[in-house]
């Protein structure tokens, strides 16, 4: 099927602007996925699985997050920045889902979450607009989950290297820094706070919470050597859903393609990941 892109601006309850990007290849689709990126991943990074799901028929739609990306990201528009880590599963992830189901209203919506996404489901008001969720290396970020010198790393990185660079520079300067795209202050600052927690972001029992009120179906993936998502900080998240149908995978470590933390939306993984996942979305089956 001919997949067409559409760019799209879209406005939050908040009054940010978030650029969507739907994929489709037929008008009325069965099934609609949104893709949530992981924490400064520009939505291009998911074009090519994204481009995949619409050639078999699903619509898609991919955004970058307040403050990343196309989303009102220049340096002067970051440091005005007043959304934090909660706002983009309440407002930003919440808003693209609201749109999915106002543009596809008969089709069944499955959420895809890459790494910090799967932590915003449990933000997002518009959860029971939802069908089905696969989460991707979503996991905990609390930095005693991590072993060895990536325990030491996590720590650094919210103890150290996230306070001060957000408080010398006014943002996160992740380019700078040569990580990923630039954060702004009071999201970085709300992350930097739950990873120094046990209990993550459960530690301070918010209101926004929805976590316990997600009962749909929902596959969490983990991958062998995969650093920033090992698979007892998977375990940690799935287990946080504590009324949903969560089916565990981890994926085989014999497998001599391994994804680690990124590689699932990449090419290669097409029919080792992509055609399994799309026909769980369409028949509940992996096979």
């Amino acid at each position: 099927m001919h997949v067409q892109v559409k760019e799209l601006l879209l406005s939050t309850d908040e009054g940010n602007v978030i650029a969507v990007t739907r994929f489709f290849s037929q008008t009325n689709s069965t099934h609609a996925i949104i893709i949530s990126s992981a924490t400064g991943v520009v939505q291009q990074y998911y074009s090519k699985f994204a481009t995949y799901c619409a050639s078999k028929g699903l619509t898609v739609y991919s955004f970058d997050y307040s403050g990343i990306g196309q989303s009102n990201a220049s340096i002067k528009a970051i440091k005005k920045h007043t959304g934090n880590l909660t706002s983009w599963g309440k407002q930003d992830q919440s808003a693209v889902v609201r749109l999915a189901k106002e543009e596809n209203p008969n089709a069944k919506l499955t959420l895809i979450t890459h790494s910090i996404g799967g932590q915003l489901v449990g933000f997002n008001t518009n959860h029971h607009l939802l069908d089905k969720i696969i989460m991707v290396a979503s996991q905990t970020g609390y930095w005693k989950t991590f072993k060895g010198l990536h325990g030491l790393k996590m720590w650094l990185f919210w103890y150290v290297i996230a306070p001060l660079f957000t408080t010398l520079f006014g943002y996160f300067p992740a380019k700078k820094l040569g990580l990923f795209e630039n954060l702004p202050k009071k999201m970085i600052y709300e992350w930097a706070s739950w990873g120094k927690q046990k209990e993550y972001m459960m530690h301070f029992k918010n209101k926004h919470y929805h976590f316990d009120q997600i009962k749909l179906p929902i596959l969490a993936w983990s991958f062998p050597k995969d650093t920033f998502a090992p698979k007892a900080a998977v375990d940690w998240l799935a287990k946080q859903y504590t009324n949903a149908q969560v089916t565990r995978i981890h994926y085989p470590s014999e497998n001599k393609k391994q994804p680690g933390h990124f590689g699932f939306f990449k090419p290669p993984f097409k029919e080792l990941l992509w055609k399994q996942n799309v026909n769980w979305i369409l028949t509940n089956s992996l096979e």
